[in-house]
Formats: C-alpha cells, sequence, structure tokens
C-alpha cells in the first residue's frame, strides 16, 4: 500500500483531519499502529473534530463578537445579581433550539456587552451562527441599505441568523425607519430564531423609549413574551479596572 498516495487522496479529499491522524500514526513503529478498527475509528473522531474546530472558528469570525470572551470568564456572584443557575441555562444553549430571547440590562459598564459577547462565542462553540450588531451601527446600516436597494436582502439575511445580538439599545432614539425595520427583524424571526438585547434601559422602560406605541406594543410582545431577563448590578467594571 501506497502510503503517500494515501495521504495524498486524504488531502485532496479536504479530509484533513484524517490526513494528520493518519500521518502521525505512520511515524510510530510498525507494532504501536492501531487494529484496522480502531484505526478507522482515530481517523473518524479527528476528522470530526477538526470540522466541527474549523466550523467554530468560522462562525466567531463572521459573529463579529465585540470582545473575545467566553462564558468561562464572566463572573457569577450576589453583588451582580447573576447565578451560576443563570450561567447553565445560557451555556447549553437549549433556549436557542426554543427559540427563546434574552434580555440582558443594566447600569452602564456593569458587564451587559461583554456577557453578550460570552453568549454569542458560546452559541458558535454549540454550532449555532451568530450576529452582533451594535444599534449605533445598525441605525447607519438600515439608512444605507434602503438607499442603494439591499434593504430586504439584508433582512433576509438577519432572518437566517439562529442567534442575533443587538448591543447598546436605547442609547440612541430610533427613527421611524428603524422602528419599522426592528419590528419586521423581531417579526421575522418570531419563534424561529432567536434575538439577545444588551441594554441600560430596564425593560420597564422599553416602551416608552420605542415612543410609537402601535410599533412599541408589537416589537415588545415579539421581544418579551419568551424571554428570558437578567438584570445585572454591581459596581462598574470599567470602574475597577
Amino acid at each position: 500500500m501506497n502510503t503517500q498516495a494515501t495521504l495524498d487522496q486524504l488531502r485532496e479529499l479536504k479530509l484533513h483531519g484524517m490526513a494528520r491522524s493518519y500521518e502521525a500514526i505512520l511515524a510510530l513503529p510498525i507494532h504501536q499502529h492501531p487494529e484496522p478498527h480502531a484505526l478507522l475509528g482515530q481517523l473518524t473522531q479527528h476528522e470530526y473534530e477538526y470540522k466541527r474546530n474549523q466550523r467554530t472558528e468560522t462562525y466567531l469570525r463572521l459573529s463579529k463578537l465585540r470582545y473575545a470572551t467566553s462564558l468561562e470568564e464572566v463572573t457569577c456572584s450576589e453583588q451582580r445579581n447573576f447565578s451560576r443557575e443563570q450561567l447553565s441555562m445560557i451555556a447549553e444553549c437549549s433556549w436557542i433550539d426554543r427559540a427563546e430571547n434574552l434580555l440582558i440590562t443594566g447600569a452602564t459598564g456593569c458587564g451587559k456587552s461583554y456577557l453578550a459577547c460570552a453568549v454569542g462565542h458560546q452559541a458558535c462553540l454549540m454550532g449555532y451562527k451568530t450576529l452582533y450588531l451594535n444599534m449605533n451601527r445598525f441605525i447607519e446600516q438600515i439608512t444605507l441599505v434602503k438607499l442603494d436597494g439591499t434593504f430586504i436582502k439584508q433582512l433576509n439575511r438577519i432572518e437566517k441568523i439562529p442567534v442575533l445580538i443587538f448591543d447598546d439599545f436605547g442609547l440612541q432614539p430610533l427613527q421611524s425607519d428603524v422602528r419599522l425595520a426592528l419590528l419586521q427583524i423581531l417579526e421575522d424571526r418570531y419563534g424561529k430564531k432567536s434575538t439577545v438585547i444588551a441594554s441600560q434601559l430596564p425593560v420597564g422602560q422599553l416602551y416608552e423609549y420605542l415612543k410609537d406605541a402601535t410599533l412599541a406594543d408589537a416589537i415588545l410582545d415579539r421581544l418579551i413574551h419568551t424571554a428570558h431577563r437578567i438584570e445585572l448590578s454591581g459596581e462598574s467594571m470599567r470602574k475597577k479596572q
């Protein structure tokens, strides 16, 4: 058997995990080579892990997360009003399978964006495509896509993302066209995909922030109805740093 030809074929088939594992096995003495069934299992496992890691790296790159962090780095404490039970709930990602939302609120600097990005990171690890949108940039994007005629294309793209993160929600007033776009996005995703909101505004003040009573009712109905709420508290993390 020509082992080099086998390696070349594995690489040509883009089975890079198998190729690396097989190459490592070939470097061992003959008597240390695994039995055929064990060899197949080992090659398959390494290919699976390789593909999963590649997928995770791609999802993280495309997510545009503001912070490179993970749930392991998030602090749970009574002072922050964030428990290990809440962390475990987020980490298992079953709420994403159920298309439930996540509302993260709290004062400036309490770690809302950090937690939102950690949630996005975990979602990518678990195989869910994620997209992070800062609300200020989102408002600019809505204006641009309406001007260049790609508005519907942008809505269709966002609709397909399993986990959508809106950060800094409530910092900047929303014009009517942006409120309508937000409603359309939430309507398209309702019961199908999960949306994460990070905001300084308590949930009770979101209605007033959205101003238009009809749109506010429609937006909050689709956002809050199936949402898990996390209300962070405590001293500013930036001040501690």
